[in-house]
């Protein structure tokens, strides 16, 4: 049987599946282990090992059509582009896609209590302060809880908290945009790089008209 991995892949779809983990023993394989179950469950764990992603940005709500803001313990959607509230600092939890919300004035960690309310907490370590990212079909991002899957961060039009229970990822009340803070730049030089992308159209061509040639009689 053929133990290398197919190309762009890890080899989990193979019957024969081992364990990827530094240390391990090449040979050991998977015994009664659902693969897809195994993958979720190492994304899930908390990552203690790397160095952990920060990144800072704003969450445009789709429904309120402002900004998440962090003020202490209430959270809401009401802030304007560049308010000082509203500068997330986003951090990496574990290999996937989790992460953990703190606003950059108040730093205060946005976290989800058992009856689905979204309050601010000083410390994010518990699991109500986790959130997966989930990047929809329509471009938008939702927040579902860790600890309670099917519980979206989400908001009225108001601009204030959803109870989570009652949210859906595909409801508009549990969509963002994530936008760069005020004045904030994706990398160096933006402008300069940003012209590499540009499209430049070209004239149409001309196209010649064919002439048949005249077939020969016999």
């Amino acid at each position: 049987m053929d133990r290398n991995p197919p190309p762009g892949g890890l080899g989990l779809e193979t019957p024969d599946l081992y364990r990827l983990v530094p240390g391990m023993d090449s040979d050991t394989k998977f015994e009664g282990v659902n693969p897809e179950q195994y993958v979720r469950d190492q994304g899930a764990m908390t990552d203690q090992l790397s160095r952990r992603q920060i990144r800072e940005y704003q969450l445009y709500s789709r429904t309120s059509g402002k900004h998440v803001q962090v003020t202490g313990r209430r959270i809401s959607a009401t802030a304007e582009d560049g308010n000082k509230f509203a500068k997330l600092i986003v951090e990496t939890d574990t290999f996937g896609s989790r992460v953990r919300i703190k606003g950059a004035e108040s730093e205060k960690y946005i976290c989800m209590n058992k009856r689905g309310k979204l309050i601010g907490k000083p410390s994010g370590k518990s699991k109500d302060c986790v959130f997966t990212e989930i990047v929809l079909e329509n471009n938008y991002t939702a927040f579902q809880n860790a600890r309670r899957e099917g519980w979206f961060m989400a908001f009225t039009r108001q601009g204030r908290p959803r109870q989570a229970s009652r949210s859906r990822q595909n409801q508009r009340e549990a969509h963002f945009i994530k936008r760069l803070y005020q004045g904030q730049l994706p990398f160096p030089n933006h402008a300069e790089r940003q012209k590499q992308f540009e499209f430049v159209g070209s004239a149409p061509t001309r196209r010649t008209k064919r002439t048949r040639r005249p077939q020969s009689q016999t």
